[in-house]
């Protein structure tokens, strides 16, 4: 067996570059929280807006995905806020015992955790779905008054909906696009290092990922020419990343900042023609594994959120919090994919809501002077919560702690000093028992992912190297296989790293993968010479073989 993994302290606090996106989700959560709000306002109803934020917060989602694939997992997004509300209204108005709401919340907490994990919905994930729910657990409420509240949810969901859609009409690519510039840009850095140094292995996982992420907006994209012009574009990034020496970085980054905006996309005359992309219509034909096989390897992750965030809620009730919900959101925001990243942002989210809560302090005088001030306040935390998120999870919730405290206030104004104390309470209870939740229940399957993983890289990789022995591989078939042994070693840096964070498991084959991931690009490296995807200029630079 393996020792324990080393908690790390260092870095964790550590502020990074925002998202090259952050503007859209903090724009867009204000364009669909200011609406419901303001109108309620106006109509003395501000105790309903519980509601109508669980479908305006559904705007934080999917905007990294093309406006085809964004309309569906919106769309989802809304139902199945809705979907998690229904179920928390009916427990509300059914019981008022705490520990079984509790009971309720932590199994909605599970269920949206390995849901969002299974789709990979992306940011916010299941925070802000577990938010809405464990809150409306608590909420009082009748049979009589549920069918109206997920009305209110439905519409706001839907007005999120357009809001979402909306930047479609003006940059109908932009999410292709910028994917493949930060593939482009990405490849770039790695074909810097001339394949050598220090940093050779970072940047290119680093580059790996990029154009895998590229590839799947792309695949989600509907086919044209835009998306096909893209897609050579890709193919250059691939090709960098299999031969960085062979490589112009200057011109991966020149071609990725022209495509900013809405101009043309870049077409240089060495970019592989269409048949080179028989492999890319292949996999966009063969489709995703089911949802169902995406769930089944998430089953530890579901038992250490079910039970921490039962746990927390119950410790919660036993020390007379009156809001069990606080300390079940906290455990659920803990997990991870491993026990090392759930610490880390542990640690962040302790330190974000004790500033938070100073932060409430300050601005409390400010939102009581009258309940318009309180909703412009809360606007400007939702915008400021997204603007800063991206940079490091504590930052972003130095803005959402005092926000979801002021939401509490929308119905009466409250205590502040109690509020305060609560929030403190319930975020060491919730962050203490949900770690302590992730040690206990360690999760067995890491290092069988690891093993299929590898034999996933080994077999990908024998596969291409059969194809290049042979004289006339069939059309697409090299391609095809390129791409699959790319994103199988992609799967296996990814299941690498979160196994290696996990706790008291058998010893990782830390060899076995060092020496698949570099048999693996070498032999990436060898079928882009093979397929002559090397620009003229480049090609003549360096003309010895690669083994496979």
């Amino acid at each position: 067996m393996s020792s324990a993994t080393h908690l790390p302290l260092a870095g964790v606090l550590r502020l990074g570059r925002p998202s090259d996106i952050w503007f859209k989700p903090a724009l867009s959560v204000v364009a669909a929280v200011a609406p419901p709000n303001l109108t309620l306002l106006a109509l003395g109803r501000l105790d309903l807006a519980m509601y109508t934020m669980a479908g305006s917060l559904c705007a934080l989602y999917a905007h990294n995905r093309p406006y085809a694939a964004r309309a569906r997992a919106l769309a989802w997004v809304v139902l199945g806020m809705t979907g998690g509300l229904a179920v928390a209204l009916l427990a509300a108005s059914l019981t008022a015992n705490a520990a079984v709401l509790v009971t309720v919340g932590a199994l909605l907490a599970a269920a949206q955790k390995v849901l969002c994990d299974a789709t990979r919905i992306g940011p916010p994930g299941n925070i802000v779905l577990t938010f809405i729910t464990s809150a409306s657990l608590f909420a009082p409420q009748t049979l009589g008054q549920v069918p109206g509240h997920l009305a209110l949810a439905l519409a706001a969901g839907a007005w999120s909906w357009i809001v979402g859609m909306a930047p479609g009409l003006l940059r109908p690519h932009g999410p292709e696009r910028r994917a493949t510039a930060q593939a482009l840009n990405a490849a770039a850095a790695h074909a810097a290092t001339r394949g050598t140094g220090d940093g050779h292995a970072r940047t290119r996982a680093a580059a790996a990922a990029a154009v895998h992420a590229a590839w799947q907006t792309l695949l989600s994209a509907r086919d044209g020419d835009t998306v096909r012009a893209l897609e050579r574009l890709v193919v250059r990034a691939e090709v960098a990343l299999a031969a960085p020496a062979d490589t112009d970085p200057a011109r991966l980054r020149t071609w990725a900042r022209a495509l900013r905006g809405t101009g043309p996309v870049p077409r240089p005359d060495d970019l592989v023609d269409d048949e080179e992309l028989l492999g890319v219509d292949a996999e966009r034909a063969t489709g995703r594994p089911s949802l169902w096989r995406r769930l089944g390897p998430l089953t530890p992750l579901a038992v250490r959120t079910a039970l921490g965030c039962a746990l927390a809620g119950y410790a919660s009730l036993a020390l007379g919090v009156g809001r069990p919900y606080w300390a079940l959101v906290t455990a659920a925001s803990l997990y991870q994919a491993n026990v090392t990243l759930t610490w880390s942002r542990g640690v962040q989210r302790v330190v974000g809501n004790l500033v938070g809560v100073l932060a409430f302090a300050v601005i409390v005088p400010l939102a009581h002077l009258h309940q318009a001030a309180l909703v412009l306040t809360c606007l400007a935390l939702n915008f400021g919560a997204e603007a800063l998120i991206s940079r490091n999870y504590w930052l972003g919730s130095v803005c959402v702690t005092p926000m979801a405290l002021l939401i509490t206030e929308f119905t009466r104004y409250q205590d502040a000093g109690e509020l305060i104390t609560e929030r403190v309470v319930d975020t060491f209870v919730g962050a203490l028992v949900g770690f302590a939740t992730a040690v206990a229940v360690t999760n067995r399957r890491a290092g069988d992912r690891l093993g299929h993983a590898l034999t996933a890289v080994e077999r990908a990789r024998e596969h291409a190297a059969r194809l290049l022995a042979e004289p006339r591989p069939a059309p697409g078939a090299l391609e095809s296989a390129r791409r699959a042994l790319a994103a199988a070693l992609v799967d296996l840096r990814a299941t690498a790293d979160a196994a290696s964070g996990e706790w008291w498991q058998r010893a990782l084959p830390q060899e076995r993968v060092v020496a698949a991931e570099q048999s693996g690009h070498r032999t990436l490296a060898a079928t882009v010479r093979r397929q002559g995807l090397l620009p003229a200029r480049d090609a003549s630079a360096r003309t010895e073989n690669v083994r496979p």
